[in-house]
């Protein structure tokens, strides 16, 4: 009895195994496409540009490798990768937190009932859809031009005594695409709202009660039951604004004297109009790692201020 009762469990055990085994090929024949994508458009670039970074390679003649030659260049005799990184650290500091306080601003505002609230909504997240093309960086460049609707507006309150350059200033031309950033809270405005649904209203009657203000219950229970919410939006919001390419492009080029020169641009700048694309791929890596390095403190970071309602306090 006890023979035939293990051999039914070990003929239920392989009939188990095979099923799974089943199972795991049709989840990865469902998947094959992405994965295929995944393979060819992503590992496969990636480790090709590793490769090209070791060399010295301008696409019309075959790399040369010269080890780690493109690297200590980058570190030791090039003030423009410094410059660059400047530049790029100065627009990250500035405009993720813009962009983040009027999405959360906006948000807590449209969680109220108000009179065409959807639409209000729909007209705020417009930029964020447009706000990277090229139209709009024209425009843009156009808006803070020296004969643009901004100098324009100064002049006519008296603000301005002459019209002033914003986007040639060294002064303030990265501040005009620091304001562009700002201008493009659509999406984390949408994903704050979302956050702010999910916290139960029971916590604000509860703070009525106790007579909390609105200062009081913002900052001891939307913004903690918030934190998670944040946290992805500051996480998205970096990576995103640190690839910052088009609207520099557009509008600076770099200029006046490098001080609008993001780090994508200095890199594009090197791979298509020098003709290193060796050099070039070298610059992504090193961007790589500090956005990989930048992303991780975040994370490491979270737990002093995310809070986590399964986790506790």
């Amino acid at each position: 009895m006890r023979l035939e009762r293990r051999t039914g469990i070990s003929l239920e055990r392989r009939r188990q195994k095979k099923r799974k085994g089943y199972n795991n090929l049709a989840g990865y024949f469902f998947i094959m496409p992405w994965l295929f994508g995944f393979v060819m458009l992503m590992i496969i670039p990636m480790g090709m540009s590793l490769y090209l970074s070791f060399t010295r390679y301008n696409i019309l003649s075959p790399p040369v490798w010269t080890g780690t030659s493109n690297f200590v260049n980058i570190f030791t005799d090039d003030p423009r990768f410094w410059q660059s990184l400047k530049v790029t650290f100065s627009y990250v500091v500035a405009a993720v937190p813009l962009r983040l306080i009027f999405a959360l601003f906006l948000a807590v505002l449209f969680t109220q009932k108000r009179i065409m609230g959807n639409l209000y909504r729909t007209i705020y997240y417009i930029p964020s859809l447009i706000g990277g093309s090229v139209a709009v960086a024209v425009m843009w460049r156009q808006l803070f031009g020296v004969y643009g609707a901004f100098n324009s507006i100064l002049l006519s309150w008296g603000i301005l005594e002459d019209s002033f350059g914003w986007i040639t200033h060294p002064s303030t031309a990265l501040w005009s695409l620091i304001i562009l950033a700002a201008w493009q809270f659509g999406s984390p405005m949408l994903i704050f709202l979302a956050g702010l649904k999910q916290i139960p209203n029971s916590l604000y009657e509860s703070a009525a009660i106790d007579g909390a203000n609105w200062g009081q219950t913002f900052t001891r229970i939307t913004l903690p039951m918030l934190s998670p919410v944040i946290f992805f939006n500051v996480v998205m919001q970096t990576i995103n604004n640190f690839m910052m390419f088009t609207q520099a492009y557009i509008i600076t080029e770099g200029r006046p004297f490098d001080r609008t020169l993001v780090y994508i641009l200095y890199l594009f700048q090197r791979g298509f109009s020098y003709n290193q694309m060796g050099y070039a791929c070298a610059l992504a890596w090193i961007m790589f790692i500090v956005i990989a390095a930048i992303t991780a403190f975040i994370f490491k970071s979270s737990p002093y201020w995310v809070y986590y309602e399964s986790k506790g306090g």
